[in-house]
Order: C-alpha cells, then structure tokens, then sequence
C-alpha cells in the first residue's frame, strides 16, 4: 500500500466497524489524536450491524467523536449481528458500491486474524476493496484470546484515552450489563501497547503492505 500523506495532506479517513461500539473500542483514541494534529478532508464513519437501539447509540456515539468536523458522514446499517457469512453477497455489493463513492488516503478496519466472524468478513472486504489505499488494522480485545502482534503503534495522550473512554461507555447503555464493558477494559489494552511501545498508552495496529 502507497504511504502518501503526512501532516501537510489532507486526510480523507474512513473508518469500518463491523458493530456499533467497534470503530470507538478499536481506534478511538487515535482518530481523536489524527482529528487534532492533521488536516482532516473528509471522514466516512461506516457501522455495519445494528437494531434501532444500537443504531442510536452509534449515531450519537459517533457524531461526539466527530464533533468539530465539517466534512463527516455516519452510516449505520442493519446487516445482521453475528450472521455476516449468511449475507456475504448483500456485503459485498455494499463495498462494491462504496468503492466509487469514495476515495480514502486512510482507511481503519478490523484485524484479519480477528476470531468473529463478522470483523473477518469487513477486514476480507476491505482488501479485496481497496488495493492501492493505507490500510490499518484495529484489535478489539474478547473472550476469543485473539490478539497478535501489531507492528504500528500510536502513542495516545491520557486526555485522548480518557475522552475515548467517556464517550463509549456515556453512550453505549445497551452494554453495560457485560462484564467487560468497563474503563479497566479499555485501559488494559493500550496499557499493554503502550509498554510494547516505550510509552504509556497506545492503541496498535497491523499494516500488511506499506510502499514508501
């Protein structure tokens, strides 16, 4: 993948969430650290499944991350939670489409590793989608114990962390009876990155091709 921009480029960002709290665990620290450092063009923030609830909960979730940006756009769809392999076909067609709406420089998606099957479907799509675009993969930490060894780390400020943390557990009230939907869950894994990276707190990422 062509690495083309730095902080003098304008960033067109898009961000793919299998479901609706994904895209905040994943990566929401740093793409609120991107939207203060860099110049953002234009943001797609893209949820996959969801019922009316959720869909709320991600829309309102979403537009406080997005909060100061002019040029953002947030769609939550209503593919069927834990059932993506079943609508393969519908899914596909979805990124096919997409792929000539829109031309992002940056793209988040989900770890291709990662157990649900879900996240592997949006992470496959997205490969086979855009081919000459930055792609980072997030890690979102689950009962599967499938997590990898990252090798693009994002050293995160505490102030980013905390902000990401508030916002995700203010506004996901559907889950708040999990037992892991908590702040010691959110601060473990970019606790864990940040030690991996000489820093405090990251959230980590897997880049599988870059062309400098």
């Amino acid at each position: 993948m062509n690495l083309q921009f730095n902080k003098n480029i304008p960033l067109n960002v898009l961000c793919l969430g299998a479901h609706c709290d994904d895209i905040e665990i994943g990566v929401g620290g740093t793409l609120l650290k991107i939207f203060q450092e860099y110049n953002i063009e234009q943001i797609t923030w893209i949820v996959f499944a969801s019922d009316e609830k959720r869909k709320n909960e991600a829309e309102i979730s979403a537009e406080k991350f997005l909060m100061n940006l002019e040029n953002k756009k947030v769609i939550v769809n209503s593919f069927r939670d834990g059932f993506f392999p079943s609508q393969w076909k519908e899914i596909k067609e979805y990124f096919e489409k997409l792929k000539f709406e829109i031309s992002p420089n940056l793209i988040f998606t989900h770890y291709r590793e990662d157990r649900h099957q879900d996240h592997k479907i949006i992470s496959d799509l997205t490969w086979n989608t855009w081919r000459n675009n930055f792609i980072l993969e997030y890690e979102i930490p689950k009962y599967d114990g499938d997590l990898g060894n990252p090798n693009v780390y994002v050293n995160l400020e505490e102030k980013y962390l905390a902000k990401k943390n508030r916002i995700t557990l203010e506004t996901f009230e559907s889950q708040r009876k999990k037992h892991w939907f908590d702040e010691k869950t959110f601060n473990a894994l970019p606790r864990i990155r940040g030690l991996e990276s000489a820093t405090q707190f990251a959230e980590a990422f897997f880049a599988r091709k870059i062309l400098l």
